[in-house]
C-alpha cells in the first residue's frame, strides 16, 4: 500500500512571524497591496470598500475572526480549517493557511457569495484581462510556433514536447501578486527565453517524456495556476496532448472561486479562448478554435472544485481525490502555491531528497514550479552556495524554476 504521508518527519510550517522572511513581507508589505490594488481596480460602493480597509486594518497584528455571513456556502468547512487558529493574531498562524484564508475573506467583504449587483464579481478580473492583453505579442509568435508541434497524422517529436514544457514552466513568471499589470509583461515576453535552461536548477524532462513516450489515448490532469499568459501556456499543452492522441482526455482542475489574484477559474479558460478566437492574428484564431473543439468534444474537462482553494497541504487530500488522481497516468501540477501544497510549506532543508517527500502522490506526476516562496527540495548544496551569493533573492524573485518528476508505480 502506498504512503499517504512524507516518507520522513515532517518539519514545523512556515510562519509568517519571521522577520525578514518573505512570508512575512508578504503578511506586512504585500497583502495590503493587494487589498489596495482591487479597491482601485473595481468601483465598489464606499460599503464594500469600508470592509476591505476593514480587512486591510487587521493586518498584521489584529485577531483572525470567523466568516459572518451564515449564506456562504462553505462556512462549516472555514470553520473547521480555522478552528486551530482562533483567538490568534494574524502574524502567529502558518503563512499557507493564513494566505487563503485572506483572500476567502476578500470575497466576503466583496459580497462575492450574496445576492445583488457584485455576486460572483471576481475582484481580480481587471487585472487578469488586463494581464491577458498585454503579453498578446507573445501569443501570436508562441501560436505559430504550437500549430507546428504535432502534424496532421498526429506525429511529434521529443525537442518539441520538452520545448512546451519549457514554455508552460516560465510562464509562470507572471504572477499578479507579484507583478502588477502595469510591471511591464511584455518585456519579459521573449518567446525564445523559454527554451532557456540556465535558470533552471532541477530539470527532469528527459524523464517526463520517456514516461509520456508510452501513452496512448490515456487520462492525463492539469493542476492549473495562473490566469493570463501561464494558462496559455496550460492551454496550449493541453491542446498537444490531444493532438497527438497521448491523451483523451485531459482534465483542467481549476479554482472555484477567486483565490491568489491571479488563480485561473473556468471562466478564466473561457474568456482566453474567447480572446484567441477572436484575434485578428491567423495562427491564434486556429490554435483558439482548436481548443473550444476540444472542449466541446470533451477532449478537454475544465472542472472545479473546493479542494482545490483548501489551506490544506497535498498529502492531506480527501480519499475521493486521491481515488480521482490514480486514474491518470500523468498529473502536472503548475505554479508556486501548488508546489508549496505539495511540501505542505514546510520548512523543508532544500536538499531533502525529492521523492522522500512526495512518496504520497498517488499517480506519477510533473511539478512546474518558479520559486516565488522559501519552499524547496531536491536541490544540491553547491546550487543553493552559488545562489545566495549570485542572487540572493532567488527563492522568492520567480526567475527560478524546477521542473521536477515522480512516479510511484515504479
Amino acid at each position: 500500500m502506498s504512503p499517504t504521508k512524507p516518507c520522513i518527519p515532517i518539519p514545523p510550517p512556515l510562519m509568517m512571524s519571521e522577520e525578514g522572511s518573505f512570508a512575512h513581507q508578504t503578511l506586512t508589505q504585500r497583502w495590503v497591496t493587494i487589498i489596495e490594488r482591487a479597491i482601485a481596480s473595481n468601483n465598489y460602493p464606499a460599503s464594500i470598500t469600508q470592509n476591505l480597509e476593514n480587512l486591510r486594518q487587521e493586518l498584521p497584528y489584529g485577531i483572525v475572526r470567523s466568516l459572518e455571513d451564515e449564506t456562504q456556502p462553505d462556512l462549516e468547512a472555514w470553520n473547521t480549517y480555522m478552528s486551530p487558529y482562533q483567538g490568534k493574531r494574524w502574524i502567529d498562524i502558518p503563512w499557507y493557511p493564513a494566505e487563503v484564508y485572506l483572500y476567502r475573506r476578500i470575497l466576503e467583504a466583496t459580497h462575492y457569495f450574496q445576492p445583488g449587483k457584485w455576486h460572483r464579481v471576481d475582484p481580480f478580473e481587471p487585472q487578469k484581462h488586463s494581464s491577458l492583453a498585454k503579453v498578446m505579442s507573445a501569443i501570436e509568435t508562441m501560436s505559430g510556433k504550437i500549430n507546428t508541434f504535432v502534424d496532421a497524422q498526429g506525429k511529434w517529436n521529443r525537442i518539441d514536447l520538452i520545448a512546451l514544457f519549457y514554455f508552460a514552466l516560465w510562464g509562470n513568471r507572471i504572477d499578479l501578486s507579484l507583478f502588477p499589470t502595469d510591471a511591464g509583461e511584455s518585456q519579459r515576453m521573449n518567446i525564445e527565453a523559454y527554451r532557456e535552461q540556465a535558470n533552471l536548477l532541477v530539470d527532469h524532462t528527459p524523464q517526463i517524456a520517456d514516461h509520456i513516450a508510452h501513452l496512448k489515448g490515456v487520462r492525463i490532469d492539469l493542476i492549473v495556476d495562473n490566469a493570463g499568459f501561464e494558462l496559455f501556456c496550460d492551454l496550449c499543452v493541453a491542446d498537444f496532448f490531444v493532438n497527438s492522441g497521448i491523451a483523451q482526455p485531459v482534465y483542467l482542475h481549476l479554482k472555484p472561486h477567486p483565490v491568489l489574484v491571479s488563480d485561473a477559474m473556468i471562466k478564466d479558460v473561457d474568456h482566453t479562448i474567447n480572446v484567441l478566437c477572436h484575434h485578428s492574428h491567423q495562427d491564434v484564431q486556429s490554435l483558439g478554435k482548436r481548443l473550444k473543439n476540444h472542449i466541446d468534444n470533451g477532449n478537454i474537462i475544465c472542472c472545479e472544485d473546493s479542494y482545490w482553494t483548501a489551506p490544506l497541504a497535498f498529502w492531506d487530500m480527501p480519499e475521493s481525490w486521491r481515488s480521482e488522481l490514480n486514474q491518470s497516468q500523468l498529473v502536472m501540477i503548475k505554479g508556486d502555491a501548488n508546489y508549496r501544497r505539495l511540501l505542505g510549506d514546510r520548512q523543508w532543508d532544500y536538499t531533502t531528497p525529492w521523492e522522500d517527500i512526495v512518496c504520497y502522490f498517488p499517480a506519477p506526476f510533473a511539478a512546474l514550479r518558479t520559486f516565488k516562496a522559501e519552499v524547496a527540495a531536491g536541490l544540491k548544496p553547491a546550487q543553493i552556495k552559488r545562489l545566495n551569493q549570485d542572487d540572493p533573492q532567488w527563492l522568492t524573485n520567480g526567475q527560478w524554476g524546477v521542473i521536477q518528476f515522480f512516479n510511484p508505480r515504479q
